[in-house]
């Protein structure tokens, strides 16, 4: 049973995101992680399918100079593929096998992050649909809409920030703790204060008047994660939580790489991919440094990702269309 559980968690391993300053000396193994470990081993024990939760996939960026488009492209399509191909090793450790769920979480923040609530509708609906077209079976999806079903997105919003989420005072005491004595709602605010600074447009007031303005929202991002996070556990309460964040080893969460970037922070939502020339490499970044070192590619009549050109790097090049061997 135990070995059985820690070669499961064997297989996350690789890919555990974790803050640079945190990560252990030696390499990472089973025992780093007590709490997935423990809770591993239940699941086996009963010969229970394992479920996982992933809060992410929310929306795409509002900065055009980190996206290339307000839908799910090949950052999403590469990351949807590692997610399943996942879930489908753990299973040939484990026949009850592995599920994932992906908690897209872009209406309890739009507000906040400056995304029109039909821009979120039509990401999280293109997101199902890539996973239905690529036959990711080990996914799903879960939302705001099946909990709440088709009440206004203000509506809902207010309905889980009531249930759910810490009082404003408790988690600027927090807050501050974390600043005092270390702790990773710190880090959590620092990095979400950061998001809301680079992806704030058509701001009219001040640079120092916008850090202000992005400091009070972080703060009910973080409020609204907590709550996220609640109902979550709520609607799935066996699942092992993982999370887009860094997470340091022995949390509750395990922080998950979902590709290849020069940021622990980010994500395919918040920034694009460049590919190499043969295929090979795939690497996030922001859209307009890819934009400097490759060609722009379009999938299904929509700008999807950058291959680089090893030729013109450093200077714009021409958008073109793939064909399906281009991005297989």
């Amino acid at each position: 049973m135990t070995s059985t559980a820690a070669a499961i968690l064997s297989t996350l391993l690789p890919h555990h995101r974790t803050p640079e300053a945190t990560a252990p000396a030696e390499a990472a193994t089973p025992t780093h992680f007590p709490h997935q470990l423990r809770h591993l081993e239940t699941l086996v024990a009963g010969r229970h399918p394992i479920r996982f939760t992933l809060p992410g996939f929310p929306c795409k960026s509002p900065n055009p100079a980190k996206v290339v488009g307000r839908l799910p492209d090949e950052g999403e399509r590469l990351a949807l593929r590692f997610l399943d191909r996942l879930c489908a090793r753990i299973g040939e450790l484990y026949a009850p096998g592995a599920r994932l769920v992906i908690c897209s979480d872009g209406h309890l923040f739009s507000d906040l992050i400056g995304v029109p609530d039909p821009h979120v509708d039509a990401y999280n609906d293109a997101l199902r649909a890539m996973i239905r077209t690529a036959g990711l079976s080990h996914l799903t999806t879960f939302d705001l809409r099946d909990v709440y079903g088709d009440r206004p997105c203000d509506a809902k919003r207010a309905e889980a920030h009531r249930r759910y989420a810490p009082s404003l005072d408790s988690l600027r005491a927090e807050t501050r703790n974390a600043a005092a004595h270390g702790g990773e709602t710190l880090r959590l605010y620092r990095g979400v204060t950061r998001f809301l600074f680079e992806d704030t447009t058509g701001f009219e007031g001040t640079r120092s008047a916008l850090q202000r303005a992005c400091r009070t929202r972080a703060y009910g991002v973080v409020q609204r994660s907590r709550a996220w996070g609640a109902l979550i556990a709520e609607h799935h309460p066996d699942a092992l939580r993982l999370s887009i964040h860094p997470q340091p080893p022995g949390t509750a969460k395990f922080g998950i790489r979902l590709l290849d970037a020069p940021d622990v922070w980010m994500t395919p939502w918040h920034a694009c991919v460049l590919r190499d020339a043969d295929g090979g490499g795939v690497r996030l970044m922001r859209a307009a440094d890819a934009a400097r070192l490759g060609r722009l590619v379009h999938r299904d009549g929509r700008p999807s990702h950058y291959v680089r050109d090893v030729h013109e790097a450093g200077r714009p090049a021409p958008a073109r269309t793939a064909t399906p061997t281009q991005l297989s």
